[in-house]
C-alpha cells in the first residue's frame, strides 16, 4: 500500500499536471479565459497565483485582466494578474514585458501619443500602480521592485492661463528612466524627464521631480538625496 507521504506526493504532482494542461490553452481572450480560470481557480490570488507563470513559459494572464494593447510583447514566464489592465490609449508605441516580469492586480499600463514601455527581466510590481507613457517613453530596469500605488506619468497639462485645463495639450520634458535594482516605496509618483539611478531606493509617498543618483535613498515632496546606500555617516557626498 501506498504510505501517506507517497499518496500526497502523488496528488500534487496529479494537480500540477492537471494546471499545466490548462495553462497550455490559457491566453487573454475568449477560451483561453475560460482556460486560466479553471488552471487558477483552486489557486488564492496574488503573490500565490504568480506561480503559474513560472510553470509555463507562455506565462500567465489572470482571466479577469484586460489585455487589448495590439502592440504588447511578452517575454517568457511573465504574469499579468487580476483586474490589471493594459490598453492603446491611441497611437501608442509598443509595451514590451521582458522575461519574468509580474505585474500584479489592479494595475493600469497604457502608452498613447507615441510613448513605448519597456519593463525589463524580473521586475516586480505590485498591486493598484499606474504606468503611463504619452509623448516619451518609461523605461524601467531589471529586478526594480516597485510597491503598490505607486504612478509613473511621461506627460503632463500645459497650465497656460485662459483656456480650461482639459482642453490644454499634452507637455512632456522626456523619458522616465528607472535602472537596474531600484526600489520604489508605496505611492510613489515619478513624473516626465526623471532618471532614478541604479539600486536607488525611494521613500513611500514621494514625488520625483528630478534625477536620484546611483545608490541613493531619496524621499518627500518634491523626493530629494537624504543618505547614499552604504554611507553610514549620512553624507551625501558619494
Amino acid at each position: 500500500m501506498l504510505k501517506c507521504n507517497q499518496i500526497k506526493t502523488l496528488r500534487r504532482q496529479t494537480n500540477d499536471l492537471w494546471i499545466r494542461g490548462w495553462l497550455r490553452m490559457a491566453g487573454p481572450s475568449g477560451f483561453g479565459r475560460v482556460c486560466g480560470w479553471i488552471a487558477s481557480r483552486s489557486i488564492a490570488p496574488y503573490h500565490q497565483r504568480g506561480n503559474l507563470a513560472r510553470m509555463s513559459p507562455r506565462g500567465f494572464v489572470a482571466p479577469s485582466a484586460v489585455v487589448t494593447h495590439p502592440k504588447l510583447v511578452r517575454g517568457i514566464h511573465v504574469y499579468i494578474g487580476d483586474k490589471t489592465m493594459i490598453q492603446d490609449a491611441g497611437a501608442g508605441g509598443e509595451i514590451k514585458l521582458m522575461d519574468h516580469v509580474h505585474i500584479y492586480g489592479d494595475s493600469f499600463i497604457e502608452s498613447g501619443m507615441g510613448g513605448e514601455i519597456r519593463i525589463e527581466d524580473e521586475t516586480h510590481i505590485q498591486p493598484g500602480c499606474h504606468v503611463h507613457a504619452f509623448q516619451s517613453c518609461i523605461q524601467i530596469g531589471r529586478k526594480v521592485e516597485i510597491a503598490a500605488q505607486c504612478a509613473f506619468y511621461s506627460y503632463n497639462h500645459m497650465t497656460d492661463l485662459g483656456t480650461i485645463i482639459m482642453d490644454q495639450p499634452l507637455s512632456s520634458k522626456g523619458d522616465i528612466v528607472v535602472r537596474d535594482g531600484a526600489w520604489i516605496g508605496h505611492g510613489v509618483t515619478v513624473l516626465s524627464g526623471v532618471t532614478i539611478g541604479e539600486g536607488a531606493v525611494i521613500g513611500a509617498g514621494s514625488v520625483v521631480t528630478n534625477d536620484v543618483p546611483d545608490y541613493a535613498i531619496a524621499a518627500g515632496v518634491p523626493a530629494v538625496v537624504v543618505k547614499i546606500r552604504g554611507n553610514p555617516s549620512g553624507d551625501n557626498e558619494q
